[in-house]
C-alpha cells in the first residue's frame, strides 16, 4: 500500500521540487511497514498522507524572485555610460534584485552612424564588466544591447548579452528584427545601413523559471514571443528603444499584448530620455503580469523599476483561462524553421 503511494507521488511531475521534503517521511514509512499494530499502521499511514499532500502543496507553490529594470540615461562616452550601468546593477542588487535588465544600445548612442565607432567584439571591455558585476553581485544579468562586430566576419549586430550569477556568458541574443521603418513626415530610421539580423532564440534557464530574450522591435512579431513561450519561457525580456512617434502608441499596447497572448511576464526596458541625443528615447520602462496589469513603470528620466515576479500568478491565469489545452492543433500549428539556439 505504501509503495503504491509512494510511487504514484513519484509519478507526479513535482517530484523533483519535493525530494527532499519527501525523504524526510522516509523513516516514518520504514517504522510503519514494521509496525504489527493494525491501529499504530492506521495512525502512521494517515500522518503519511498528511505529509504527503503537504509535500503536494508545497511543490505546486512555485518561487518569487525580485526583477529590475535599469533605465539609463545614455550619452556619447562609452566608458561613462558603462561606469553608469555598473553602479545602476549594484543599486539594484543591494535593494534585492535577482534578474536585472539594462536597456537597448546602453553604452553608445542610438543611431547608425556610430554604430561601428562603437562596436565590440564579445570578448570587449563592456562584455568584461558587465560579466564582474553579475559575478559580484551574484544575479543574473541581461545586459540590453550593444553594437557587437565578429571579428571574424567584420558584421555588426545588435546584440545582448546573458551572464549567469557567476559572470558566465550564458547566451547571446544578435537582433532578429532590424528596425526599419518609414513613418511619413515623423521619423525614418534604417537598421539595415548598418547592421545585420540575427538568426537564433535566446531561451535561457535562470533557476526560478526559463524566460525569453529579444530586442526592441522584435516585440512586434507575436510569432517570436509565442515560439518562446512554447519553448517553456514564463518571462519574456526586451531591452529597448521606441521613440517619440512610435513610443506613446505602441509601447504599452504591444508588451500588454504579448503578456496576455502567451500568459507570460513581460518586460521592456528602455533607456532614458537624453535631450541632446539625435534619437528621442520615449522611455517609459514596463512589468507586466501575464493578465496584462502593469506592475511596475516609470517615466522618461533615468531610473530603476522593480517587481516580484510571482509564478503562482502566471499559473493561476492559466487555470482560470487553459488557451493552452484549448489550442486548435489539427487546423493550425507555429513551428521554427530553425530550432538552432546557439551562440
Amino acid at each position: 500500500m505504501f509503495r503504491g503511494l509512494i510511487n504514484s507521488f513519484k509519478n507526479t511531475s513535482k517530484f523533483s521540487t519535493s525530494v527532499s521534503l519527501f525523504n524526510n517521511c522516509s523513516t516514518s514509512i520504514i517504522t510503519t511497514t514494521t509496525t504489527t499494530t493494525t491501529t499504530t499502521t492506521t495512525k502512521s499511514f494517515t500522518h503519511i498522507s498528511q505529509q504527503l499532500r503537504k509535500v503536494h502543496l508545497m511543490a505546486d507553490k512555485e518561487k518569487v524572485f525580485k526583477f529590475a529594470g535599469i533605465q539609463l540615461l545614455c550619452g556619447d562616452n562609452k566608458e561613462e555610460n558603462v561606469q553608469n550601468a555598473i553602479k545602476h546593477i549594484d543599486e539594484a542588487a543591494k535593494n534585492g534584485a535577482k534578474l536585472i535588465s539594462l536597456p537597448e544600445c546602453f553604452n553608445s548612442p542610438y543611431s547608425t552612424a556610430t554604430f561601428e565607432k562603437y562596436s565590440e567584439t564579445e570578448d570587449g571591455e563592456t562584455v568584461k564588466k558587465l560579466s564582474e558585476a553579475a559575478k559580484r553581485n551574484q544575479i543574473f544579468l541581461i545586459g540590453g544591447s550593444i553594437p557587437e562586430i565578429d571579428k571574424t566576419t567584420g558584421k555588426i549586430y545588435n546584440t545582448c548579452f546573458i551572464f549567469n550569477d557567476k559572470g558566465e556568458t550564458i547566451k547571446k541574443h544578435r537582433k532578429i528584427h532590424l528596425f526599419d521603418i518609414d513613418v511619413p513626415n515623423k521619423i525614418r530610421f534604417k537598421e539595415s545601413e548598418t547592421l545585420t539580423p540575427g538568426d537564433s532564440f535566446s531561451v535561457v534557464d535562470i533557476g526560478y523559471c526559463k524566460i525569453g530574450i529579444a530586442i526592441c522591435y522584435d516585440i512586434r512579431f507575436p510569432e517570436l514571443a509565442m515560439l518562446y513561450s512554447k519553448m517553456g519561457a514564463k518571462f519574456l525580456i526586451y531591452p529597448g528603444a521606441f521613440n517619440m512617434v512610435t513610443g506613446p502608441a505602441h509601447w504599452e499596447l504591444l508588451q500588454r499584448g504579448r503578456a496576455v497572448d502567451n500568459q507570460v511576464f513581460v518586460a521592456a526596458i528602455s533607456p532614458a530620455r537624453n535631450p541632446s541625443s539625435t534619437y528621442q528615447a520615449w522611455g517609459h520602462s514596463t512589468i507586466v503580469n501575464p493578465w496584462g496589469t502593469i506592475l511596475a513603470t516609470t517615466d522618461e528620466h533615468q531610473s530603476i523599476i522593480y517587481s516580484d515576479i510571482d509564478l503562482n500568478n502566471l499559473n493561476e491565469t492559466r487555470s482560470s483561462i487553459p488557451i493552452y489545452s484549448q489550442k486548435r492543433n489539427d487546423l493550425y500549428k507555429l513551428d521554427s524553421i530553425n530550432p538552432i539556439n546557439q551562440f
